[in-house]
């Protein structure tokens, strides 16, 4: 592998060398940290407290988000920790050395989708910002103002993207503040309206505590698993296990469910997730004018990670492996962009049926992951095959692609839906006690071991050994 006319280090998807990994365990946390920290986490907090209270929501989404991260961390954590590459490089073992290009899609799509919500919050938050400050009247905001401020923060984010890896460390180091001014917010509610708090019901809970329950862990799990198409951008920077496995766990799995207790918390006792809006009835017009500006702010942290690990994504691709790092930017920002301009309200209202189905893709990947890492190849990988295309190489398996992986991926997909239908929240009985992310992720792994042992191995494709 010859990375003499390569881009930088941090901007390429060539394995890491050890010293271009120059991330020990607090920039690694502070960078997860902020990352995970988004608004994203008043609306997952909204969700769950459709169903559940707020002791028992906070039970539901910790567990939830814990689970999946520990799925994340032992999908693709080992490749990208051990060789230095991004979560996409990792799935080419499993998917084929053309085979890789269906994760990547389902990357994508999240990261775009992820970013679009992050970048309409910010519109709208700095829209309400610049009301509250008096800058603006409230009946007479310019229609244009929101696009405009959309294609701001694309800016905004470009520039700091500029400077690859170290842009997304500069501003995780700045605005982890926002991190302790959102558990503030949390403390501040929960202090003055702990007994309302006890007392609320959840508006759409069942009649069956038991699937109210499992569907507040369910959309813990699925919340976090949609971390797979970030972490391995983040994590390759690290040295090794021992700089990662707390960072992630502690740093990614625990700031999520955390924030996400001020949406569960504002939405029963205020009817409200949006910290902007109860704030202003908890403590006055300046502390809403507080939260407007931790709305802000937030999500620029997230936003850089995920258009940093996309980014780096897209250098797997043979057409776009040599171009610039500002013109992979662009293609990046661009969907979102349009997302943000053209379509905000129609994908903000569609929010909780894209978290559904982000359990449907990813859960099964990581099943996959896991047991082709830890089962089948007993965690030995061959580094350059990852990219060598032509035929015979380890992991060409047929014209590139491997089809137990997508056979075991769609068969995880049938299981979720089969369990749980992710638009209406329709379920079957065996739901209530298994959740539908973790029978998909071991349906995958079953599927993908069983097909691999009787077929793929007999075939000798795949570097898998005698």
């Amino acid at each position: 592998m010859d990375k003499t006319n390569a881009a930088p280090a941090d901007e390429s998807a060539w394995p890491l060398l050890p010293s271009e990994r120059t991330w020990g365990p607090l920039r690694l946390a502070v960078t997860l940290a902020t990352a995970a920290a988004a608004t994203w986490c008043y609306l997952i907090g909204e969700s769950v407290g459709g169903y559940l209270g707020f002791v028992q929501g906070a039970l539901a989404l910790t567990a939830g988000c814990m689970i999946g991260m520990l799925l994340v961390l032992l999908a693709a954590g080992p490749a990208c920790i051990r060789f230095g590459i991004d979560s996409v490089a990792s799935t080419k073992p499993q998917f084929g050395s053309s085979g890789w290009v269906v994760p990547a899609s389902l990357q994508a799509v999240s990261i775009i989708g992820w970013n679009s919500l992050l970048i309409i919050f910010f519109a709208k938050s700095a829209t309400q910002l610049a009301v509250a400050l008096g800058l603006l009247q409230a009946g007479s905001v310019p229609v244009v103002l929101v696009p405009l401020l959309t294609l701001s923060a694309c800016a905004l984010i470009y520039l700091a993207l500029r400077r690859g890896s170290t842009g997304v460390s500069t501003v995780s180091n700045i605005l982890v503040a926002h991190v302790f001014v959102g558990l503030w917010m949390l403390y501040l509610l929960v202090s003055r309206r702990w007994p309302e708090l006890l007392a609320a019901q959840p508006a759409a809970a069942s009649t069956d505590p038991i699937w109210n329950y499992t569907t507040g862990l369910e959309l813990g799990i699925a919340t976090t698993l949609s971390w797979w198409p970030y972490i391995g951008a983040m994590i390759r920077m690290a040295p090794d296990a021992r700089s990662v496995v707390l960072p992630v766990m502690l740093g990614m799995g625990i700031p999520v469910p955390l924030l996400s207790f001020i949406g569960l918390a504002g939405v029963l006792v205020l009817k409200s997730s949006d910290p902007s809006e109860w704030l202003r009835t908890v403590g006055g017009p300046t502390y809403a004018i507080v939260a407007l500006g931790f709305v802000t702010a937030a999500n620029f942290g997230t936003a850089i990670a995920g258009i940093y690990a996309s980014t780096i994504g897209l250098r797997n691709f043979t057409a776009l492996e040599n171009k610039s790092w500002g013109a992979l930017l662009t293609i990046t920002l661009a969907p979102v962009a349009f997302v943000g301009v053209c379509i905000p309200e129609l994908f903000f209202s569609k929010f909780g049926s894209f978290l559904a189905l982000i359990g449907v893709g990813f859960a099964p990947l990581c099943g996959i992951q896991i047991v082709d890492y830890f089962v089948l190849r007993k965690r030995q990988l061959d580094v350059r095959a990852l990219y060598l295309t032509h035929s015979g190489s380890p992991y060409y398996y047929w014209h590139g692609v491997n089809p137990a992986a997508l056979i075991a991926l769609l068969s995880g997909c049938i299981c979720y839906v089969s369990l749980l239908n992710p638009l209406s929240y329709a379920s079957i009985g065996a739901y209530r006690f298994l959740t539908a992310s973790l029978p998909a992720t071991l349906m995958a792994a079953m599927v993908y071991w069983a097909i691999t042992h009787l077929v793929i191995r007999r075939a000798g494709v795949g570097g898998y050994g005698p």
